[in-house]
């Protein structure tokens, strides 16, 4: 099960992060957390700015609305989506088969 809170500013989600992957896309959901590929490497902040873009444009939120709060430095991340609903996130990645 994910772990979703609800915040004044939207949401707040955990996420495991994979770097240097094939690809970026979200695989799955593991140990409560979103589990995410990214294709930037985990240097000079590289992952964590490809990150945001990527959630930015799943979710179709300006970057300014996608913020991680948490993790900066691991694997293990808290992000912040903001101007989206649970229902809406939900269903957006049950779209994605996630």
């Amino acid at each position: 099960m994910l772990t979703i809170s609800d915040n004044q500013h939207g949401l707040t989600v955990s996420v495991h992060l994979t770097p240097r992957s094939s690809r970026d896309k979200i695989l799955k959901i593991h140990d409560g957390a979103l589990k995410i590929a990214i294709q930037a490497p985990p240097v000079d902040n590289a992952a964590n700015d490809q990150l945001v873009r990527f959630l930015a444009k799943t979710f179709a939120l300006p970057r300014r609305d996608v913020s991680i709060v948490s993790g900066h430095t691991g694997k293990r991340k808290t992000v912040t989506l903001g101007g989206i609903t649970r229902e809406q996130f939900l269903r957006i990645l049950a779209s994605l088969g996630a």
